[in-house]
């Protein structure tokens, strides 16, 4: 099963997409979208689901999962998250993706064990977890986290049931 983990924002969106074979999981891609940020809000939204649309066109995800909102100190920036994970919602609804949503402390601890660990701790385990991997920067190893949380999920879910 394909899985497209996504870690949203306006700036960049993080997109990691793997294969799940039972408890085996393998990188298929991963990277970056980045919007322009001297447009207007509302065409950097519309950028980001162009490039989202096009990448679950391009790899035909069977599954998503996307990262919770944080709360930010500035409720803007907050808000401007909150407009890019909804586009990212929608885009996979579209498609008639089933998506999965995690909060950051979850994803951190399935992937490190810990739900204060680090960027850099979650960047080394998502290379140990996929080997081999070459990751495109700091969002795309985030993407790659969720993606992993959702497989992992999604096996505990098979194996209760």
């Amino acid at each position: 099963m394909k899985i497209l983990g996504l870690d949203p924002g306006l700036g960049t969106t993080g997109w990691g997409l793997i294969e799940a074979e039972g408890n085996r999981l393998t990188h298929v891609a991963n990277g970056q979208i980045k919007t322009d940020t001297s447009a207007p809000l509302a065409r950097r939204l519309a950028a980001l689901a162009d490039q989202l649309e096009a990448l679950i066109g391009d790899h035909a995800p069977a599954a998503a999962a996307v990262e919770e909102v944080f709360v930010n100190k500035n409720p803007q920036s907050t808000l401007k998250l909150g407009q890019a994970r909804g586009v990212a919602l929608m885009c996979a609804a579209r498609a008639g993706i089933e998506v999965g949503e995690y909060a950051p402390t979850l994803v951190k601890k399935a992937v490190v064990g810990t739900g204060g660990a680090e960027k850099a701790q979650v960047h080394t385990m998502v290379s140990r977890l996929l080997p081999g991997v070459t990751i495109a920067g700091p969002d795309a190893a985030d993407a790659l986290a969720v993606a992993i949380t959702h497989a992992h999920h999604l096996a505990t879910s098979r194996r209760m049931a």
